[in-house]
């Protein structure tokens, strides 16, 4: 048995979890207050941050990283294409929305509002939120052109890119920060990826203080 030291709401926990399965592994998940900083948890990941995978008494950090691994030992289904090129592709997206997106839309939005609330470290910052608020659009609208000219959004099959992106925006969506009415071509692509059997958890999960939308687990909107 797998063992996932994770936060419901982080995109980076987020895409684990839906590699974990879409691979079908099973894994026990166990939610960690990473920022109280527990001893037993830095003995786990010094950096402090989640998520972690635990695999036989070894601890694996970083999404990225873990992500691969599963790829490298769970090859069915891949989640990462045949060929140099293709795969420089899915690793380029899911570069930009672990890292551009994060920073721009994500950390501005989702961790003012919800992160600032349950860790106890304030308020949220009305500029960061009004930052994150008018990102988000230059990003739908990048997805939307990429989806213009491809199935998914690396290329013609499901891949890791797809999942990176699905974990920020579901975060965002459950706190009805993302606008559906933007573009069509990136709403169906949610509903699509949404359906699988690899986001139902994803979709399950109830965090404390916050309500999510009444369309956040309608798989038709």
């Amino acid at each position: 048995m797998y063992r996932l030291f994770h936060v419901p709401l982080s995109p980076f926990c987020r895409k684990v979890r839906l590699c974990l399965a879409e691979k079908r592994i099973e894994v026990e998940l166990v939610e960690e207050r990473y920022w109280e900083r527990d001893a037993d948890f830095l003995r786990r990941n010094p950096a402090g941050k989640v998520p972690v995978l635990r695999i036989d008494g070894t601890h694996y950090a970083e999404s990225g990283p873990i992500c691969e691994y599963l790829e490298e030992v769970h090859r069915d289904p891949p989640l990462l294409p045949e060929g140099a090129k293709a795969r420089f592709e899915v690793r380029r997206l899911v570069a930009w929305f672990d890292g551009k997106f994060f920073d721009e839309v994500t950390s501005k939005l989702l961790y003012e509002r919800v992160n600032r609330k349950i860790m106890g470290t304030g308020y949220p910052d009305s500029t960061a939120v009004k930052a994150g608020a008018k990102a988000i659009k230059f990003h739908l609208d990048y997805m939307a052109w990429l989806l213009d000219q491809r199935r998914w959004l690396a290329g013609d099959a499901l891949t890791m890119a797809d999942f990176a992106a699905a974990a920020h925006l579901s975060s965002l969506d459950y706190i009805s920060d993302v606008d559906w009415t933007r573009s069509e071509n990136v709403k169906d692509w949610y509903a699509k990826i949404k359906s699988r059997p690899a986001f139902r958890s994803i979709l399950a999960d109830v965090v404390p203080g916050f309500r999510p939308p009444a369309h956040y687990a309608d798989l038709d909107f």
